[in-house]
């Protein structure tokens, strides 16, 4: 995974009010809140969105590392992101991909866990204090999950330069929508969580 926000009906300032739809934004620093999923500078950061236009949020972006890869998410895409020290090992499913790490228990809901970067052949990601586990959101597929080497925060792609599209050959992972150039001349690969959903190769776990 308040300023700004009318706390009329709520019990508690920046909760919203009972039966209120939360926001990606919410969703992303309620995470961080219960779960300790983000570092405290990046919850401040996603809490910060609250009072932006949705100009704003539409041009933000998660930013993580996935391997050596700068990866680019849309907030609307992501769920939690929870530190892989505070989940149990991953059971592993007889008969499943090398990627696919297994199943972790998430309050009661099964999650499977993919590591993108062994899935595109690159080599699989070290895990270490920094991993994170991104959950796709509700609307996408709240049963998946990905493996982060990092969350470095958000970035706004108004301020990069987009240097090719997804058909790129240059792209080292699946489910690439575009690439951007940061000022600083870092590349970065916005992933499409939606787009990645449609990957015949991320569909099939089984060998």
């Amino acid at each position: 995974m308040t300023t700004g926000q009318d706390n009329t009906g709520s019990g508690e300032a920046g909760t919203p009010a009972a039966g209120a739809a939360a926001t990606p934004v919410q969703g992303l620093v309620e995470a961080g809140r219960k779960g300790g999923g983000l570092q405290a500078f990046q919850a401040s950061l996603l809490a910060r969105m609250e009072a932006a236009s949705s100009e704003e949020l539409q041009a933000r972006r998660l930013a993580v590392t996935i391997g050596q890869a700068h990866c680019l998410i849309r907030l609307s895409d992501a769920g939690e992101i929870l530190p892989l020290s505070s989940l149990p090992a991953p059971m592993r499913v007889p008969l499943t991909q090398p990627w696919y790490l297994g199943l972790v228990n998430l309050r009661g809901n099964l999650v499977g866990i993919v590591d993108l970067a062994v899935l595109s052949g690159c080599e699989a990601q070290a895990r270490e204090r920094d991993s994170r586990v991104l959950v796709f959101s509700p609307a996408l597929a709240p049963n998946c999950g990905l493996l982060l080497s990092s969350v470095l925060g958000l970035r706004h792609i108004s301020e990069m330069t987009q240097i090719s599209k997804n058909h790129d050959a240059k792209n080292e992972l699946i489910g690439i929508v575009g690439r951007y150039k940061d000022k600083a001349g870092i590349e970065w690969s916005e992933i499409g969580l939606a787009t990645l959903l449609k990957e015949a190769a991320f569909l099939h776990i089984g060998r």
